[in-house]
């Protein structure tokens, strides 16, 4: 996909992205403390299963199973294989959305603090970052996304590793706690002035908060934005039931506040944590 393909795109209709996967996965037999990743290569029916349904339930694009993907993460494992890894989970996702959907290879936090907080330097990220996006275009991805990141420094390395390996459309969405800013204390317009001027296609926000307060976030943006926003909010608040966390919307009261994102000037929307495809349906 062309980044003019991606814009006449999202001109012409709203994009309708996907919803959660690792809780659907669990309820397919993964089980707790493995890596994802690794655990959907050995068992690649469960990823094709819950994709096939998000396409059946009407997305536009799909994320691939990628998000924890990264050389630093892969590393708590023990793996080491991050091209490969990433190339066989984007396949995966393209046989999931059979031509009917796009597939975005799905870029998240590395997990890691960088320099003068961490261990890392600016550079090294980049690099850990151009190994995934390596791995997701050898898959054929159709664009990536960057995602859930709470540090803007490390969302402009992700964003620069993608445009220094390729010429694909490229969307970034922070994640924001209910007090307006990223933990790392960015708030929407600075990151909003950051990316889109750094490059990226489409820019916004996923996971921490429920649509009510992800809804005032896209009102802010809107005036400022010059490429289209993103909505991925949760399935409202999580919550601990009996040592099981669960969120405390349905997917009626989810989708009631559809119209008031298209109307405040989201183009992208979708869902995040505590979504299924009936939410995205």
């Amino acid at each position: 996909m062309t980044k003019q393909q991606f814009r006449e795109l999202v001109s012409k209709c709203i994009v309708i992205l996907d919803g959660a996967t690792g809780t659907l996965l669990q309820e397919l037999g993964m089980p707790a403390g493995v890596c994802p990743e690794k655990w959907v290569i050995d068992n690649p029916a469960s990823i094709i299963d819950v994709q096939r349904q998000y396409v059946e339930s009407g997305s536009d694009i799909i994320y691939t199973f990628t998000f924890g993907a990264n050389e630093l993460k892969l590393k708590e494992f023990n793996l080491d294989d991050v091209v490969g890894m990433n190339r066989e989970l984007a396949r995966l996702s393209r046989q999931a959305a059979g031509g009917r959907a796009m597939v975005a290879g799905d870029i998240a936090p590395t997990g890691q603090l960088m320099e003068p907080f961490g261990l890392y330097s600016f550079e090294e990220i980049v690099n850990v970052y151009k190994k995934q996006v390596a791995g997701l275009l050898e898959g054929g991805v159709d664009l990536f996304v960057i995602e859930t990141m709470m540090d803007i420094q490390e969302a402009r390395a992700a964003l620069i590793a993608v445009k220094e390996s390729c010429d694909l459309p490229v969307i970034a969405t922070m994640t924001f706690e209910r007090g307006g800013h990223t933990i790392n204390g960015t708030d929407p317009l600075t990151a909003l002035v950051t990316l889109q001027s750094l490059g990226a296609d489409a820019v916004g926000c996923n996971c921490s908060t429920g649509p009510k307060e992800m809804l005032e976030i896209i009102k802010k943006l809107k005036p400022y934005s010059k490429v289209p926003l993103v909505a991925k909010p949760n399935a409202g608040m999580p919550k601990l039931i009996n040592g099981k966390t669960v969120f405390d919307m349905n997917a009626n009261e989810f989708t009631r506040f559809t119209d008031d994102f298209i109307k405040a000037g989201a183009n992208l929307i979708g869902g995040c944590c505590g979504t299924t495809p009936e939410y995205i349906s």
